[in-house]
């Protein structure tokens, strides 16, 4: 009697544990981003031989589909250009342009030798006193080596800092301003930290001179070798569609962010004639297996879209205004909305993706928080009061540009309660410099 008692014991436990392992697998399955996803799927058909993945592509023609981060301009630039880049390495182009330029001499060794120390942005990272200890070379020969490196494309590869970086590209600049490459090169320092009293008196110049070349220096690349690709970007595929027509909008999953699972019956079918025990105990756990992964992976679908039709419902404007104003809305929010539990709507929004006809958002993205304005408990969203300090910024005279409490100021005319650390903070998120490094000077006319 005792011992049958404690056999219950025993299979209630073990239920129960493999109760806690389906559910665990369900949270996995939830939590994985579709790349993710179909890595745990492909790596269960090795292990179960009745079950067979199937990726299904959807049957539309979206000019932005499996582009990264991308977002339409109001110029309509081309979407072609938003593909990754293919090309050769950094390392490869040079020493393509190395074989092609120059003859096969003792310096074009030492050539090839510091091409093997430039990093992926395109600086020299050995000092010239270590290259020559490495190589035994005098100084004289690798400082000839590395200019023969500088000559190279891209143009500023080979520097050994920002300013030499900046140098290289204003010397083979036809159209660079008269003095840029001597003040990059002596007051570099007083240029970047906007100290250009020190430069309009040192070189007997205006302001504005001084405001033209700031203004070129912008312009040029600080890492040449960063736009060759190291290694292939990773595309998004998103996992809702959302379509507007006539102001009603549809939300709909994509089927390549849900993969297909087929049951491999001809084998199941086949198996099962050897009546062998043990073979069809096998088969008989992993068809369990393939059924509850099956089950989990509609339940993962369906729930990514209800969490997904209930942010579209209440960020409706998003996608229906021309400036795709947020609300504040958290997570709780749509939780309590479609009664499940917080974490899996986090679960649900990290790492998955909105696709619509103006961009791919992630989908916690549309999460804001709110801050209370006043009496009346109305919330403006934070990405809002971001996005009126940057229209302030944009619209400022910039001779005379916004302090942080200036803005603070008129903030608070649009009953906009805000401190002036707050606003600091979100100027530093918009990358918005402070207000004198925002000052321009203009030749007065």
């Amino acid at each position: 009697m005792r011992f049958e008692q404690h056999l219950n014991q025993k299979q209630s436990q073990t239920q129960k544990l493999a109760m806690t392992q389906e559910l665990q697998q369900s949270i996995q399955m939830l939590q994985y981003n579709t790349e993710d996803l179909l890595s745990f799927l492909e790596a269960k058909t090795l292990e179960n031989p009745l079950m067979e993945v199937k990726i299904e592509t959807d049957d539309y023609d979206s000019p932005i589909k499996n582009t990264k981060n991308y977002q339409q301009s109001d110029n309509d630039r081309e979407w072609i250009n938003e593909l990754p880049d293919e090309s050769i390495s950094l390392f490869d182009y040079l020493i393509q342009q190395i074989h092609l330029n120059y003859r096969d001499t003792y310096l074009r060794k030492l050539v090839l030798f510091l091409v093997e120390y430039i990093d992926v942005n395109g600086y020299l990272s050995i000092t010239l006193d270590e290259a020559c200890q490495k190589t035994g070379a005098t100084s004289i020969e690798m400082l000839d080596a590395l200019t023969l490196l500088q000559m190279l494309e891209p143009t500023g590869v080979g520097a050994r800092d920002l300013r030499e970086c900046l140098m290289l590209q204003i010397e083979k600049d036809e159209e660079a301003p008269e003095l840029a490459y001597i003040i990059v090169e002596e007051y570099f320092e007083e240029l970047a930290s906007r100290k250009w009293q020190v430069i309009e008196k040192a070189y007997q110049v205006e302001l504005y001179e001084v405001q033209t070349i700031f203004d070129y220096i912008q312009k040029l690349s600080p890492n040449p070798g960063a736009r060759f690709s190291q290694e292939k970007e990773s595309y998004i595929i998103p996992d809702i569609l959302v379509h507007v027509r006539d102001n009603n909008i549809e939300v709909l999953s994509t089927k390549s962010s849900t993969p297909k699972l087929i049951f491999q019956q001809a084998y199941f079918d086949k198996m099962t004639q050897a009546k062998d025990k043990e073979v069809e105990e096998y088969l008989k756990n992993r068809k369990s297996e393939f059924e509850w992964i099956k089950k989990g992976l509609l339940q993962r679908g369906n729930t990514i879209l209800k969490v997904s039709e209930e942010i579209v419902k209440r960020q409706s404007a998003f996608f229906l205004e021309k400036d795709h104003p947020l609300v504040p809305m958290q997570l709780k929010e749509i939780a309590k909305a479609i009664d499940v539990h917080e974490s899996t709507i986090s679960r649900s929004v990290n790492g998955k993706y909105l696709e619509t006809d103006f961009g791919i958002f992630e989908l916690r993205s549309f999460f804001t928080v709110g801050l209370q304005q006043g009496e009346s408990d109305e919330e403006l969203s934070t990405s809002s009061i971001k996005k009126r300090i940057q229209e302030l910024v944009n619209q400022e005279d910039k001779a005379k540009p916004l302090s942080d409490q200036k803005l603070v100021d008129l903030l608070l005319k649009e009953e906009i309660k805000i401190s002036r650390r707050t606003v600091a903070k979100y100027r530093d998120e918009l990358n918005i410099q402070s207000s004198s490094k925002r000052k321009r000077y203009e030749k007065q006319k």
